[in-house]
């Protein structure tokens, strides 16, 4: 079996892997929160214009991208600010008209139009050296601005009236985020491919808030597992013989199937161990003079050999389903 490292182009393709996998999750997980899960799409297709006039006109097609899909986030932000029109109208205008420009513009093209599917479905066999040290720089750029903007990016996507009533640039925030949006599937688009790169965005997110408990611990899931997804692919697709944007997106669908299932069964096993409790007159509370037991995040209480927690107008019982921390009694 051959060693992926001893290929120069194999290097290269782990390298930008290694890029993407951090830098769309990242961004990712704030659209997410914004329900805007889409928007990798339509700046895609935006973006596949750009590349399309690129090969047309001789310039680079990294570069007039990024012009075009830069050029769409902002101009889709200031529409859906100014509520003229809804962003979902607004989304689908930018499909549609991205993608006939680029049809359009690319039927004029000629030979120059032999490349492009590997803009649409990921080529990262035939990255160049120069591709990936400006993908490095803007992929970098996009990870320090997104972490530098975390708390506030967060707070925007989570409540964006309260986020404005506090003082935040709501407007300039959200604008921010959909030109890191519109960098990150331009660094994206050799190694994912154009119509599969809002797939590394949202999916791992996806992923990740199926099992972590804090917005924190979901980011850093989610890149973790577009890294390994990212990477998994690639080396994946070499020895498979498999285009490599569509192994990748394909192995973030396996982990969320897998994490989904290992959620499933673990709430069925949680179920397991409540129950409702029968009323009885004794009311549970601090000081009543029966054992306060830690259960995951409340407190039960032992009674005649039960453990009661106090739910609302009733007493659920939970039967733990073996020792760990939610036994300890509390002090």
């Amino acid at each position: 079996m051959h060693n992926v490292l001893a290929y120069d182009f194999m290097q290269r393709a782990l390298l930008a892997a290694l890029l993407v996998g951090c830098a769309a999750p990242l961004v990712g997980v704030f659209l997410v929160q914004r329900r805007l899960s889409l928007i990798g799409d339509g700046i895609g297709h935006v973006a596949f214009a750009g590349v399309a006039v690129g090969a047309l006109t001789g310039q680079s097609p990294v570069w007039v991208a990024l012009l075009f899909a830069v050029g769409a986030a902002v101009a889709i932000e200031l529409v859906r600010a100014q509520g003229r029109t809804s962003g979902d109208v607004a989304l689908a205008i930018m499909f549609y008209g991205g993608i006939a420009l680029g049809v359009v513009v690319m039927a004029r093209a000629g030979n120059a139009a032999s490349s492009m599917n590997g803009y649409l479905f990921g080529a990262i066999t035939t990255t160049s050296r120069s591709d990936i040290v400006v993908f490095a720089g803007l992929a970098v750029a996009v990870v320090i601005v997104t972490w530098i903007l975390r708390p506030r990016l967060f707070a925007v996507a989570n409540d964006p009236e309260y986020a404005k009533a506090v003082g935040l640039p709501v407007l300039a925030l959200n604008t921010t985020l959909a030109i890191l949006t519109a960098v990150t599937v331009v660094v994206s688009m050799r190694v994912v491919g154009l119509l599969l790169i809002s797939a590394l965005m949202i999916v791992p997110n996806a992923s990740a808030q199926l099992v972590a408990r804090s917005f924190r611990s979901a980011s850093i899931l989610a890149v973790a597992i577009g890294v390994a997804c990212a990477v998994g692919g690639v080396i994946g697709s070499f020895y498979l013989q498999t285009p490599s944007g569509g192994t990748i997106v394909l192995s973030t669908v396996v982990v969320f199937a897998l994490l989904a299932m290992t959620a499933s069964i673990r709430g069925a096993l949680a179920a397991r161990g409540h129950r409702y409790a029968e009323p009885h007159s004794h009311e549970h509370g601090q000081g009543c003079g029966h054992e306060r037991v830690e259960h995951e995040d409340h407190h039960d209480y032992l009674h005649d050999g039960h453990l009661h927690a106090p739910h609302g107008d009733h007493y659920d019982e939970h039967r733990p389903v073996g020792p760990g921390p939610s036994r300890r009694p509390s002090r």
